[in-house]
């Protein structure tokens, strides 16, 4: 099995195939090291996710809400990054706009 070394994405492709899936998450990178996906939140709906065993980096792409993690509340829109450690509580709610993220999880994640 060859070794990937590189791969490139456009955003717009991503989010026309996530789309096409009517799901909430879609992941489109998984090496060892890390994976990565699409996760799409609807205005006025609950974030079912749970805690992962890897930890987290979530990127707004657009829209906004808010994001409690571990108690702890703030804003969530376009542009903001957010570091979530493994096993951590964390949800995005009061989501005024429809939320696009891009996640990524290290280790890959557990399927």
């Amino acid at each position: 099995m060859a070794l990937v070394v590189m791969k490139s994405f456009g955003l717009q492709d991503l989010l026309s195939q996530h789309e096409a899936t009517g799901k909430l998450w879609m992941e489109f990178l998984r090496v060892p090291a890390l994976s990565a996906g699409i996760y799409r939140l609807t205005a006025g709906s609950l974030d079912p996710q749970k805690p992962h065993s890897e930890d987290e980096i979530y990127y707004v792409i657009s829209g906004s809400g808010s994001f409690t993690c571990d108690g702890q509340t703030i804003d969530a829109v376009a542009g903001d990054i957010m570091y979530v450690a493994a096993h951590a509580e964390h949800s995005f709610h009061d989501i005024t706009d429809a939320l696009t993220i891009l996640v990524i999880f290290a280790p890959a994640e557990v399927e």
